[in-house]
């Protein structure tokens, strides 16, 4: 299993989608780079004053730079193993995200959880896209032109293997939301997860936690 660290592998809050805990991540998936469960982060993407920041709240003139980030993770090389998701928290950020990823050559990412209407520009500038279901998305949209879903339980437990393999089934790469990221209790699903990914053997499962060390012992270590 992949385990995405949720704004970065963070020790305290404040922590969160800053250079720390990127730096962790990051020295972590290099250190297991032939690891085949490899890692990597789920951060914010905002604009502040005509440029891209990393923030999931409001931005400020101390949010971290999207470009600071970039080149935080292009210097150490770990783009094989390592992916990034990029939550769009603004709208009209297309044209500029593209430009910077292009910069740091960075292809292993995929964005999501954008508006509809702003999702299509994604699509027409030819940007890695999740789409979404969810107890209130029963339906993905733009699924054809989606790299892979995004799973989000935000009450209760609806995922299981038949909606996991019919994805992958369609070429899609999946990351599912931990509970923990909606304050619940998480053990249940891991177990089920757990699995439901051996018996299906596909790589193209991940998983968005703040239990990130707690996720890779129990999803890899034991394997």
């Amino acid at each position: 299993m992949q385990i995405l660290s949720h704004r970065g592998w963070w020790q305290y809050s404040s922590e969160k989608n800053h250079l720390i805990a990127f730096k962790k991540e990051f020295e972590y998936c290099l250190k297991d780079i032939s690891q085949p469960y490899r890692g990597g982060v789920e951060t914010d993407i905002r604009d502040y004053n005509g440029s891209l920041v990393i923030s999931h709240d409001i931005a400020t003139k101390d949010s971290l730079s999207l470009d600071d980030f970039l080149s935080l993770y292009s210097n150490y090389n770990i783009h094989t193993n390592s992916t990034l998701a990029l939550n769009i928290k603004s709208d009209g950020l297309q044209i500029e995200l593209k430009s910077i990823l292009q910069k740091y050559k960075i292809e292993n990412y995929f964005v999501f959880d954008m508006s509809v209407p702003d999702a299509l520009g994604y699509i027409k500038h030819g940007l890695n896209l999740f789409t979404r279901q969810s107890e209130y998305e029963t339906t993905p949209p733009f699924y054809q032109d989606a790299k892979g879903v995004w799973l989000d339980e935000f009450h209760t437990h609806w995922i299981d293997e038949k909606i996991i393999e019919s994805h992958l089934k369609n070429n899609k790469q999946i990351c599912i939301v931990s509970p923990d990221l909606h304050k619940r209790d998480y053990t249940k699903e891991w177990q089920e997860y757990k699995e439901i990914e051996i018996r299906l053997n596909n790589p193209n499962l991940m998983l968005c936690t703040d239990k990130v060390a707690e996720a890779r012992r129990f999803f890899n270590e034991s394997n």
